[in-house]
């Protein structure tokens, strides 16, 4: 009986004479109630109710009565849609709404920037050191928001020359990785700097630098650069 049920879970709040008789149940047939032996259905309802808790914590609260009732079926747990949907009620289980990952874009093509030529149209063999640098922004996610990594990649060896991080993906980002490649490596005039068509790299002030230090800008298009691969596949970043 539900009135039972109640008393049984104030009893330790209030003496069980007066919420008998608030609930006009006899202190006879309460305890009667207390010491029957619950039915078959009610044991099975029990433990589908636990079972329900416990997939619903597996599938990490994303899966609603449908999906869940196929995992319950995996478990050994055979019971119809309408009663899962209750049980789930009773239990105060919703499901979790699970958030789209965001997929953060590094190469801002659209800008009105000159593109300068592909000077290696795929070609990525070289013979010397400090002949090709290939230049690309990735980015890792933290805690406290997206940490930008910006890399300058000698060709030949596939070794990071320079790299620079920043919480913000700005020119100043991808000028402090150049800058710290050409200190550590000073190369001779006539490098080629390839990069994607990203609004840092193509920005007067980057390109202007590079000329300062005799490079050759190249550029293609946006997902062709292989410094971002390099630097995942090595654990860099």
């Amino acid at each position: 009986m539900a009135r039972c049920a109640i008393i049984k879970e104030l009893r330790r709040r209030y003496p069980v004479r007066v919420l008998c008789r608030v609930l006009r149940v006899s202190r006879s047939g309460y305890h009667a109630w207390l010491v029957r032996q619950a039915s078959k259905h009610a044991v099975r309802r029990e433990r589908l109710k636990v079972a329900i808790a416990a997939a619903h914590t597996r599938t990490r609260q994303t899966y609603g009565s449908r999906r869940l009732r196929h995992e319950l079926a995996g478990d050994g747990f055979h019971s119809s849609l309408s009663v899962i949907k209750r049980l789930r009620r009773e239990l105060g289980l919703s499901c979790v709404q699970v958030k789209k990952r965001f997929r953060c874009v590094t190469t801002d093509s659209k800008h009105s920037s000159p593109i300068a030529p592909n000077l290696l149209s795929q070609d990525f063999s070289v013979e010397r050191p400090n002949a090709v640098w290939t230049a690309d922004i990735s980015y890792v996610p933290t805690q406290e928001g997206w940490l930008y990594v910006a890399a300058i990649k000698d060709l030949l060896a596939g070794e990071i020359v320079g790299r620079a991080c920043s919480a913000r993906m700005t020119t100043g980002l991808v000028i402090r990785a150049l800058r710290q490649a050409v200190e550590s490596r000073r190369p001779p005039t006539g490098l080629v700097h390839h990069s994607d068509r990203g609004s840092q790299y193509a920005g007067a002030e980057y390109q202007e630098l590079l000329r300062a230090y005799g490079m050759r800008s190249s550029m293609s298009r946006k997902g062709n650069c292989m410094t971002t691969r390099r630097l995942k596949a090595s654990g860099e970043v």
